[in-house]
């Protein structure tokens, strides 16, 4: 998994409340697997119209924001049915931080096993933010995951609060298979050792 330590980018608003893991990526497609190509269909029924053509108003179809690394939501961001396939359209479209008031739980967890960086911050430090993104491509964040800091386009800082095991695992590029092997040794003394006395396994 990829590090996150600091990242500097475009900031895109998105004032919904309650947007759900079918409206970040519809369950049409979750046939697939594979981590990569749900980018492009991030946000499908909102970007597209019945013809696949891009619907204009749609804030990531805006010249401005189709680069956007950082989404500033409304409440309750990623409710709904449990998928990862939600953080992984996110990522594969380049998507390494959403920032909201709150979010489900399920998704929440699982943001950070996709390299993504979940801020949970109060309503009014949200509309400030939500107010820097609405500058287009003046909306450029800095999110320090070291000092747990925000700084906006004017050079404004917001702190942010986070689980240190979950800002372990990110600083380090850490899923739950890179927990699992940094016991390696471990686990082949282990099985090394079981192998010996039950030689019949």
């Amino acid at each position: 998994m990829e590090k996150f330590d600091k990242l500097t980018g475009i900031a895109a608003p998105m004032p919904l409340v309650n947007i759900d893991t079918d409206m970040i990526i519809p369950k049409v497609f979750l046939k697939t697997i594979k981590r990569s190509g749900l980018g492009v269909n991030l946000f499908d029924e909102m970007r597209y119209d019945r013809q696949g053509n891009e619907i204009e108003d749609f804030v990531l179809n805006k010249p401005a924001y189709r680069e956007a690394k950082i989404i500033v939501a409304g409440d309750n961001f990623g409710c709904g049915s449990s998928r990862e396939h939600a953080p992984w359209a996110l990522a594969d479209f380049g998507i390494r931080c959403v920032i909201s008031t709150s979010f489900a739980d399920i998704f929440y967890n699982n943001c950070f096993k996709n390299g993504i960086l979940p801020i949970v911050l109060p309503q009014e430090d949200v509309d400030k933010l939500m107010d820097d993104a609405e500058r287009g491509a003046n909306a450029v964040v800095t999110v320090d995951l070291e000092a747990q800091e925000i700084t906006g386009p004017d050079g404004g800082k917001v702190t942010f609060d986070l689980d240190p095991f979950k800002k372990h695992c990110l600083l380090n590029g850490l899923d739950d298979i890179g927990l699992t092997m940094e016991k390696a040794a471990s686990i082949e003394s282990f099985e090394a050792k079981a192998s010996q006395e039950r030689p019949w396994v």
